[in-house]
């Protein structure tokens, strides 16, 4: 599991307090998370999501550039491709594996949110999102709510992707308090 994707899930479980299950296998793929936030007394709300994070410069922003199996084989355009809307509707949300597997856990077409997860994202691809019911999460605010909630939290986590968050956000505290004064 990527750093991104451990993240995205402590985000899940201890903010949000949803369950979660990660790195679904499917074959020589895989559902980066699937969670379930119980807490809403009138239903019950199931999330797919995807996590792709990059901060290179050129590879942040989900596109509406178009996505095409021809290039996706590509090595020299791979990266690009997996940046584009496309990819995530073709690859991850609608292909036949992935909505099979997503029945076996219970997730019925229609009955869960279909979320992904990057560095931002272009205008029309955020057009492409809402056309397809497709939320998109910034990871920054997810990175910035986590900083938020640890701002005066003192709670001892033993998961290890949140404990450094916290240890991080509690030194970039103390060193803001040192050198105001």
């Amino acid at each position: 599991m990527e750093t991104t994707e451990k993240i995205v899930e402590a985000y899940c479980r201890y903010i949000k307090h949803f369950f979660t299950i990660s790195n679904v296998k499917i074959k020589n793929n895989e559902i980066d998370i699937l969670a379930v936030d119980t807490s809403k007394k009138t239903k019950t709300t199931k999330y797919h999501i995807e996590v792709s994070v990059s901060i290179s410069a050129g590879f942040s922003n989900l596109t509406a550039n178009e996505f095409t199996e021809e290039s996706h084989k590509d090595r020299n355009k791979k990266a690009l491709q997996r940046r584009t809307i496309g990819f995530f509707i073709e690859k991850k949300f609608n292909k036949k594996e992935h909505i099979d597997k997503l029945n076996e856990f219970g997730f019925r077409k229609g009955e869960y949110k279909k979320v992904i997860v990057s560095w931002g994202w272009t205008e029309d691809a955020k057009k492409i999102a809402d056309k397809n019911k497709i939320e998109l999460w910034d990871f920054r605010d997810i990175i910035s709510e986590i900083g938020e909630f640890f701002r005066d939290d003192k709670t001892y986590f033993k998961d290890d992707t949140l404990r450094t968050l916290q240890l991080y956000i509690r030194a970039e505290k103390h060193q803001r308090k040192k050198s105001s004064s």
